[in-house]
C-alpha cells in the first residue's frame, strides 16, 4: 500500500545524489513493483515523476539550490542594479519542501488511481526469470562488508562537518563578535558553500571504502578510471557550460540584460498585472521553454540575466524568481524527448515491456505532468498572494532603495 508514496519521496530526495536517482532509483523501483506483483511500468513512472518532475522538491538545500542560485548571484551582480541583496542558498528551503509534500501526494494519487489501472494487471514473463534471478540473490560477505564500511566512511565525513561547523573558531561558521548580529543562516553561509564539495567527499569516500571491501577497487588506478569513466558522461555539459558561460558575460557586457528587463518591468506595470499573477505566468513560460532546452543549469543561465532584474524592479525577490523558475524547470522535464535522460528510461521500460514506445512513455507521463504544473502554478500564486518567506530572510517581496529603482528605470 506504501510502496508508491516510498518510492515517490525517495526519488524526490535522491536529487542530493545528483544523477544517481535516474541510473539507480528508477529501474529498482521498477523491480520493487514487479517483485510485490505489480506493474513495474508504474514503478518506472513513479520514480520518474519524483526524480525529474519533483526536481526541485527535496527535504533540505543541496547542490541544485548551490547551482541555481550562484547563477542568480551572478544575474544580480551583472544587472548593475544596487540592490543590497546578498545570496543565500538556503533561500528556497521553505518552498521547496512545500513543495515535496504537495507533489508526494500527487504522486501516489496518479500513479495507483489513473496509470497503473491503464496499464492492467502485471503478468511476469516466465522465460525472463533467469535474466533477472541476479537480482534476488542475497548478498556476499564481502557486498555486506563493502556497505558495513560505506556507512562508517559516510558517518565519518558528516561527523568531520558537523565539527567544522559547530566547534569554536571552525572555518563553516562565521563566529565571533564581527558576525554576532548576524542571523543563524546568514552565519552558516560558508556551511552552504560547502555543499557541494562535502557531497564530493562524501560519495567519494563511500564508493571508495565499499569497492576495496566488495573487491570492485583494488588500487588508486581502479579508483581513477572509474571517476574518469563517469566523467565522460559530463562532457556534454561542459562544452555547453563553454557556451552558456560566454554567452552570459557578453550579454551582461551589452547590457542587453538590464535594458530588456526594464523595459519588460515597465510593461508588467502598465498592464497592471498582479505580482502573484506575474509569478505564474513565468512558471508557464519556463515549463514552455523546458520542453526545447532541458538543462536547468542552461535555461537558467539564459533567463537570470533578464528575468531576475525584471522582476526586482517590480518588486519581486531574487529568491521568488529563482522559485518560480524551478516550479515550472521540474513539471515538463518528465514529458519531453529533448531531456537528456528521456532515452534512458525508455530503455528501462523496454526491459520489461518490448513494444514501450516513445510515444507510449510520453503519454504515460502526460497526467503526472499537468497535475506537477497546475498545483505548482497554483502554489506560486498561493505563496505570493499570503507573503509567506521561502526560505530563512528570504521574502518572496522585495524593495529596491529608491535612487537605485529610479535610476534603473531613468
Amino acid at each position: 500500500f506504501l510502496l508508491t508514496p516510498v518510492v515517490a519521496l525517495v526519488a524526490m530526495i535522491s536529487n542530493h545524489a545528483a544523477d544517481a536517482g535516474y541510473v539507480v532509483l528508477i529501474p529498482l523501483a521498477a523491480v520493487l513493483f514487479a517483485s510485490s506483483g505489480r506493474h513495474p511500468l508504474a514503478g518506472i513512472a513513479a520514480a520518474f515523476a519524483g526524480v525529474s518532475g519533483g526536481f526541485s522538491a527535496n527535504i533540505s538545500p543541496g547542490q541544485l539550490d548551490a547551482l541555481l542560485f550562484g547563477i542568480t548571484e551572478t544575474a544580480v551582480e551583472g544587472s548593475g542594479i544596487s540592490s543590497g541583496w546578498s545570496m543565500n542558498i538556503a533561500g528556497n528551503t521553505y518552498f521547496i519542501i512545500a513543495l515535496l509534500f504537495l507533489y508526494l501526494p500527487i504522486i501516489w494519487y496518479v500513479t495507483d488511481r489513473i496509470i497503473e489501472p491503464r496499464l492492467g494487471k502485471w503478468i511476469p514473463d516466465q522465460s525472463k526469470a533467469a535474466e533477472y534471478a541476479d537480482e534476488d540473490r542475497p548478498l556476499t560477505a564481502a557486498q555486506r562488508t563493502g556497505l558495513n564500511r560505506a556507512g562508517l566512511a559516510c558517518l565519518v565525513v558528516i561527523g568531520f562537518w558537523i565539527l567544522m561547523t559547530v566547534g569554536p573558531g571552525t572555518p563553516l561558521l562565521l563566529d565571533g563578535p564581527d558576525h554576532a548580529d548576524m542571523a543563524w543562516y546568514e552565519r552558516l553561509n560558508p556551511l552552504f558553500r560547502s555543499l557541494v564539495a562535502g557531497f564530493m567527499i562524501l560519495f567519494l569516500a563511500a564508493g571508495w571504502a565499499y569497492g576495496a571491501a566488495a573487491g570492485t577497487i583494488n588500487n588508486h588506478r581502479d579508483l581513477v578510471g572509474m571517476m574518469t569513466e563517469a566523467m565522460k558522461d559530463m562532457g556534454y555539459y561542459l562544452v555547453l557550460a563553454f557556451a552558456a558561460a560566454h554567452f552570459v558575460a557578453m550579454f551582461n557586457w551589452s547590457n542587453l540584460g538590464l535594458i530588456t528587463a526594464v523595459h519588460g518591468a515597465d510593461a508588467i506595470k502598465g498592464s497592471g498585472l498582479p505580482l502573484a499573477i506575474v509569478l505564474g505566468l513565468v512558471v508557464l513560460f519556463t515549463s514552455f521553454l523546458n520542453l526545447f532546452v532541458g538543462s536547468a543549469s542552461a535555461k537558467w543561465a539564459l533567463l537570470a540575466p533578464v528575468l531576475v532584474p525584471m522582476l526586482m524592479l517590480l518588486g519581486v525577490s531574487p529568491e521568488g524568481a529563482t522559485a518560480a523558475y524551478r516550479v515550472g524547470d521540474g513539471a515538463t522535464n518528465i514529458i519531453t524527448p529533448l531531456m537528456v535522460y528521456f532515452p534512458l528510461i525508455l530503455i528501462f521500460a523496454q526491459r520489461w515491456q518490448k513494444d514501450f514506445g516513445l510515444g507510449s512513455l510520453t503519454a504515460m507521463m502526460l497526467p503526472y505532468s499537468l497535475w506537477l504544473l497546475v498545483a505548482g502554478v497554483l502554489l506560486m500564486i498561493g505563496w505570493v498572494l499570503l507573503d509567506i518567506d521561502l526560505g530563512p530572510g528570504a521574502p518572496v517581496h522585495f524593495s529596491l532603495p529608491a535612487s537605485s529603482a529610479q535610476s534603473s528605470f531613468q
